[in-house]
């Protein structure tokens, strides 16, 4: 035993004195103390501890926002939604995509009526017509609204058992498609998952995500990582730029077997032919023939998640 280790013995043990949780006499540093002859010294010790110097560097906002944090900021940014998926016991999931300005049925048909008589009352007007034709268009793709929310009740309903979870549905948190799949969890009372981004213009989540399972990333890089990271199937609904990004990205990781292989479906096939053509960039020789059949297309629930119970069952087959 080392010289001034307290102890106590019984028993012919010795056993270390637990000490108090409180100190029965204050350090010195624990008391503010000043010369008597220097009457400014408190407040000068008051300044120190208001200091931005003098803040402990994990309570530090204006220091974890410098240029030079930015790989500590990249760490915390990947460790709180992974210990958070972890905390859930989310095993596996499916990632969603799909356009924010696809609206429910019920919005959409009131979007349009709203373009037309904005048009009657300026029938010549380039714009309004502009306005009606778009509205139209979407009025059109209300049904995929309805058939991400089926599917996702569909997969939550059936994954979701015995305390496990698996094929949680994941979407990026917003409104639209996303908004879609998450409340088809939710109508089950399932765990979902929103991979919120922080953008200049203010955004909101939508009010079907779990708050405890509601992530916002300030790095596209760490929110596409948490995408793929448990991910066993990407559905793309009809979308813009951002669905575009995530299927292509998702494509190419899938082709140079950059993560492992996953069943992709293209929700609506019409409108994913006419946004782009796999045939012809094989054709033109920038693709091979087989990375023309990376993914599937489909047009409801059922035909969607009976494709990934197959591609699964298939996988399971030939390993």
């Amino acid at each position: 035993m080392k010289k001034g280790s307290p102890s106590i013995r019984r028993s012919g043990k010795t056993h270390h004195k637990r000490p108090p949780g409180r100190r029965k006499k204050p350090l010195p540093q624990a008391i503010l103390r000043v010369p008597p002859d220097d009457p400014n010294g408190e407040n000068r010790i008051k300044r120190i501890m208001r200091s931005p110097t003098y803040r402990r560097a994990d309570m530090d906002p204006d220091f974890l926002q410098r240029d030079e944090l930015r790989p500590a900021r990249l760490m915390l940014e990947f460790l709180k939604p992974e210990l958070g998926l972890t905390e859930h016991g989310i095993e596996s999931t499916i990632v969603v995509f799909g356009g924010t300005r696809i609206m429910e049925p019920a919005i959409a048909k009131r979007n349009l009526m709203k373009a037309k008589a904005d048009l009657e009352k300026n029938p010549k007007n380039l714009e309004s017509k502009r306005k009606v034709s778009v509205a139209e268009r979407l009025m059109a793709k209300a049904h995929y609204y309805e058939v991400a929310r089926e599917f996702s009740h569909l997969v939550s309903r059936t994954c979701q058992t015995s305390g496990k979870y698996e094929f949680v549905v994941v979407t990026g948190g917003g409104p639209g498609i996303m908004e879609a799949a998450n409340r088809g969890a939710s109508d089950v009372d399932a765990k979902t998952v929103g991979l919120s981004i922080a953008l200049p213009l203010e955004q909101y989540p939508n009010p079907y995500i779990p708050s405890d399972l509601c992530f916002q990333f300030r790095y596209f890089a760490l929110r596409k990582m948490h995408f793929l990271k448990r991910a066993k199937a990407l559905v793309a609904f009809p979308g813009g730029y951002g669905t575009l990004d995530e299927l292509f990205e998702t494509l190419t990781l899938i082709q140079t077997r950059t993560v492992e292989p996953m069943p992709v479906v293209l929700v609506g096939e019409e409108f994913w032919k006419g946004t782009f053509d796999a045939d012809y960039l094989v054709s033109e020789g920038v693709i091979d023939p087989e990375d023309a059949h990376l993914f599937a297309f489909a047009e409801t629930a059922e035909e969607i998640w009976n494709h990934i119970v197959k591609w699964h069952r298939e996988e399971r087959t030939e390993s």
